[in-house]
């Protein structure tokens, strides 16, 4: 008899969650991932007392109230409100995309003003076929916005021009005509108080956890001793790359501190010229400690964000969804449904971005505590 009912391979959200609910349930988890520490992405390190998100900022937004308050039992969210800036040509504008966006833009002052703009700028393609990226965007909300905000935030974050990407990674794009600056619509959203790793020491609270453990170099042994696996990690991996290798976008971060309590007033900005090398600048303080808080400590850690083409030996991130990964992506999912005792679960084992409340909603439906 196996010592385990599940191997769980990868401890960040998807594999947390998975081995808490196991264990409600009486089951026994063995978790285990090749890093240092425990949490995947989630993990963030304390640097000048200030938690870092060392994998790119996470901010947890739901609108199933059963998915916040299960989180919340773990560990309390602050009331954190994601609501970003925009740098262009040293000119800041709102994000994302409402009133005080095209105030600033254009000066207006009414909703019909801003609406009337944007369609005048996206007759520009009536009656054209839409072929590609930079097409699309003009489409859906004209030249000025995609100039300013879009097209060299976009072309960094992918390495390809505008012109030579495909139209459906921006299938819409979200324009209030409010003045709202909250990112998201979601009805809840915030940080864990004290950071994300509480969260996960939470859910994996006396669970059996190895880190510095990979699967694929003990492979027999681990497998021997559970009767389950859940696979967190890359599917084509998981399948020695037999069709080929999925490819990803990654992110290469410059993070450093500095001695002043406050250097750019909120907790993430995107720079949209591509003069500027970095996608954005994270200040992490933000996340947990806000406007009256924000000077007791002298000292700040902030995050230059840098896409990056990736090879392998690097963190996969962003899944690149187009024909050809798709296609193979399905042919290794074809392999998995014929799997009696393996789950896949994730970002990578799915091969699709995922936000983390879904990953979590998504564990508790399988467990039926939804």
């Amino acid at each position: 008899m196996a010592k385990y009912d599940y191997l769980i391979v990868g401890a960040g959200l998807y594999g947390s969650t998975f081995a808490y609910c196991a264990k409600q349930q009486g089951k026994k988890c063995l978790v285990i991932d090749k890093r240092p520490q425990l949490g995947g992405n989630l993990y963030c390190e304390n640097i000048a007392n200030i938690n870092v998100h060392k994998y790119g900022p996470h901010i947890f937004h739901t609108s199933n109230k059963k998915v916040w308050d299960f989180v919340n039992s773990i560990v309390e969210f602050n009331r954190f409100t994601e609501s970003p800036v925009a740098i262009y040509k040293g000119k800041a504008y709102n994000l994302p995309f409402n009133m005080n966006t095209f105030s600033q833009m254009w000066g207006v002052i009414t909703p019909d003003e801003a609406k009337k703009k944007i369609e005048e700028q996206r007759k520009e393609m009536e009656g054209k076929e839409i072929t590609n990226l930079e097409e699309q965007a003009i489409s859906l909300v004209g030249r000025d916005i995609y100039e300013r905000l879009i097209k060299g935030y976009t072309e960094k974050q992918w390495g390809r021009k505008c012109t030579e990407l495909p139209p459906f990674i921006i299938k819409r794009i979200p324009v209030r005509f409010v003045y709202d600056n909250n990112y998201f619509n979601d009805s809840y959203q915030g940080v864990p108080i004290g950071g994300y790793n509480k969260l996960i020491n939470g859910l994996l609270e006396n669970i059996d956890c190895q880190v510095n453990t990979n699967f694929f170099s003990n492979k027999k042994e681990l497998k021997a001793i559970a009767d389950n696996i859940v696979f967190t990690g890359r599917i084509d991996e998981f399948y020695d790359f037999r069709y080929g290798k999925l490819d990803y976008r990654t992110i290469r971060f410059e993070t450093e501190t500095l001695p002043t309590s406050n250097y750019q007033g909120l907790a993430q900005i995107n720079y949209t010229d591509a003069e500027i090398p970095y996608t954005r600048i994270i200040e992490h303080k933000h996340f947990e400690s806000f406007a009256a808080e924000i000077d007791k400590n002298p000292q700040t850690v902030i995050s230059r964000e840098y896409s990056v083409e990736w090879e392998e030996g690097m963190e996969p991130y962003y899944p690149i969804n187009n024909d050809r990964n798709n296609q193979l992506y399905q042919q290794y999912e074809a392999l998995a449904q014929q799997e009696t005792n393996v789950i896949f679960g994730g970002r990578l084992a799915e091969y699709k971005y995922y936000d983390m409340a879904p990953i979590v909603e998504k564990v508790l439906k399988r467990f039926l505590f939804l």
